[in-house]
């Protein structure tokens, strides 16, 4: 819901990083893959109970996420980046909650809701993308993107703020990701009702 909103103001200083990352060799892959690899660390962290170093890990896979997408766009974006880069961020979408339900086994329902809430968000994103991108779409409220991004009630900014107070007070977990998990199913319903506004005739016709 706040992504578009936040990243004019966080562009700047991601350019400036990539700019200095491209000179000392640095590719967008690669980054991707160190931020997919500390996502599962903090995870890995977070089920040890190790609370705030899983939080350090989880801002550092965020700045890594956000450093490769300004990379990419430097040096050129590729299919198989943009590929490489969401399947990157449900690695780690789903490595936090799965840390916290290894805590704790009071944990482990509250996060299989939230593992399949983030589960039906992100089919319906990746569906609703694979259409506009047949219907050749386009949106820039998110920067330019190897795919079209819908806009939803939770996204990367929600979830990060959430997983950040989870870190903080892991005894609200439960609290948490029940919370959020009823944000992602009502960003799935919204989702819906715009694919039934946008995709309602058909494609030729669009």
């Amino acid at each position: 819901m706040f992504d578009s909103r936040l990243r004019p103001m966080i562009d700047p200083a991601l350019q400036a990083l990539a700019t200095r990352l491209q000179i000392w060799g640095m590719t967008a892959n690669a980054l991707t893959l160190l931020g997919m690899v500390i996502g599962i660390l903090s995870g890995a962290l977070v089920a040890y109970e190790h609370y705030l170093a899983g939080l350090v890990l989880v801002l550092i896979n965020r700045l890594l996420d956000g450093l490769d997408g300004a990379l990419a766009r430097r040096a050129g974006p590729t299919d198989f980046g943009g590929y490489l880069d969401i399947v990157a961020d449900f690695v780690f979408y789903v490595s936090v909650p799965l840390g916290f339900g290894l805590a704790d086994p009071e944990n482990l329902l509250p996060a299989l809701a939230l593992v399949a809430s983030f589960t039906l968000t992100g089919i319906s994103f990746l569906a609703f993308a694979a259409i506009a991108s047949k219907r050749g779409l386009e949106t820039r409220a998110h920067g330019p993107k190897s795919f079209f991004y819908s806009t939803g009630i939770a996204e990367g900014a929600e979830t990060i703020l959430v997983f950040v107070l989870m870190c903080i007070w892991p005894v609200w977990f439960a609290v948490l990701a029940y919370f959020f998990a009823g944000l992602c199913f009502l960003t799935v319903i919204q989702r819906s009702i715009l694919a039934r506004l946008t995709f309602r005739a058909p494609a030729d016709r669009a």
